[in-house]
């Protein structure tokens, strides 16, 4: 079972990959491609935007697959896509490409993570869930500074780094991945948009949105927000985007004991006006080495604690609804992404490069705001409201409501 779910973290490993790496490598896509930063921007956008718009017509419509069939397919298309970015003569091409391999993402990282829980013994399911999904926080740690070192001799190296990484799991799992045990009924495209008829859960994914546009808006264009502390060298923008991925693997491991043990409120409201402080200081923390590893630092620990934070509040609304309530989070994170890459790019063309982080630092705000209200409003609902003991806030709290309901008390 432990290679198993090795190969499984291997996949999300190189997802994970490709998915932030990009980030690094802008400078070297626009030189190659003779098109702006800002446009080589997009091709983050791309991704993420398919990502998050194919994820669930595609679940959908994959639903009764056999999870061994899925994942292979997954990874064959994410492979494939990235190999013909590896070859792409053209911008327009590569933007084609970045979305056949986002489609294969989309496919992958849930079906990845259901083979997971498959596969494990009842008691060993969480560990097991953690294991895959933390091919995806170490590839912010390990991957994409290794890409972007990669990257500076040619872009497409590490184009090629992901293939080989998403060709290994690939082989390994055809081999190893047998015996899952087949999906049960699988709930389709409209049942899983219905949970957006609740305001609790569209005010969630607007907060998730908004926060995730502020940070990726920052991140995508992060070699050029620190450049006067790098000077283009590559070993410097590797260490930056090295301590970025150890504070987010950071960020994630500490959120959620720290949501276990002050709330999700706490972690949300002070993590978000944590990020907000530091892209307000970034300008000035840019000019050197030293204040662009602070800023990471900072920033990235507080970004991804909050990310757990955001998880943990949908699961919350309705845990019998949990999954499909993270998906819906899941997409508005990659439309965050999505929208980041065409708001930073606008920053930094009215901006300059050292002065665009403040129009992140306003979004930001907005999300801060959205936070404090509507947490606030749902801890008021459940002190204001008595709920029998053994009352449930699951399924049936998604559902239109004919009649006034209880909310049951939850940790903010």
């Amino acid at each position: 079972m432990r290679l198993r779910l090795l190969l499984l973290a291997l996949g999300a490993f190189a997802v994970g990959t490709d998915t932030m790496v990009m980030a690094g490598l802008l400078g070297d896509i626009a030189a190659d491609l003779d098109i702006s930063v800002p446009a080589a921007g997009q091709l983050v956008t791309v991704f993420a935007l398919g990502y998050a718009v194919l994820a669930p017509p595609l679940a959908a419509l994959t639903a009764r697959w056999p999870r061994r069939r899925l994942l292979l397919t997954a990874l064959t298309v994410f492979t494939l896509g990235n190999a013909l970015s590896a070859l792409a003569p053209t911008y327009p091409l590569l933007l084609a490409t970045r979305v056949l391999a986002a489609a294969g993402a989309a496919l992958y990282t849930p079906a990845a993570s259901a083979a997971a829980a498959s596969i494990a013994p009842p008691e060993r399911r969480g560990r097991a869930l953690a294991t895959v999904m933390g091919g995806m926080t170490v590839a912010t740690a390990l991957g994409v500074p290794l890409g972007t070192y990669i990257g500076d001799a040619d872009w497409r190296l590490t184009m090629w780094l992901v293939v080989v990484l998403g060709a290994v799991a690939l082989a390994g799992l055809a081999v190893l991945l047998r015996g899952i045990p087949a999906p049960a009924a699988a709930p389709g495209l409209r049942e899983r948009l219905v949970p957006l008829r609740d305001r609790r859960v569209l005010s969630g994914i607007g907060t998730t949105f908004l926060f995730f546009l502020a940070v990726q808006s920052v991140y995508i264009f992060l070699a050029t927000a620190v450049r006067p502390a790098t000077g283009g060298d590559a070993s410097r923008l590797t260490l930056v985007m090295f301590v970025a991925g150890l504070a987010s693997v950071a960020g994630s491991w500490l959120g959620g004991r720290a949501v276990d043990r002050l709330g999700v409120r706490t972690v949300m409201v002070t993590g978000a006006a944590m990020t907000t402080a530091g892209f307000l200081a970034l300008p000035w923390l840019s000019l050197t080495l030293a204040g662009a590893l602070v800023y990471v630092l900072v920033v990235q620990l507080f970004a991804w604690a909050v990310a757990v934070s955001l998880s943990h509040r949908m699961a919350s609304l309705a845990p019998a609804d949990a999954p499909l309530l993270l998906s819906l989070n899941s997409s508005a994170l990659y439309l965050g992404m999505a929208a980041g890459g065409g708001a930073g790019s606008v920053a930094v063309g009215l901006l300059g490069p050292r002065w665009f982080p403040l129009a992140s630092a306003v979004i930001a705000l907005l999300a801060l705001a959205s936070a404090v209200v509507t947490t606030r409003r749902r801890a008021t609902a459940a002190v204001a409201t008595a709920v029998p003991e053994g009352a449930s806030d699951g399924a049936s709290a998604l559902r239109p409501r004919t009649e006034p309901q209880h909310q049951s008390p939850a940790r903010l």
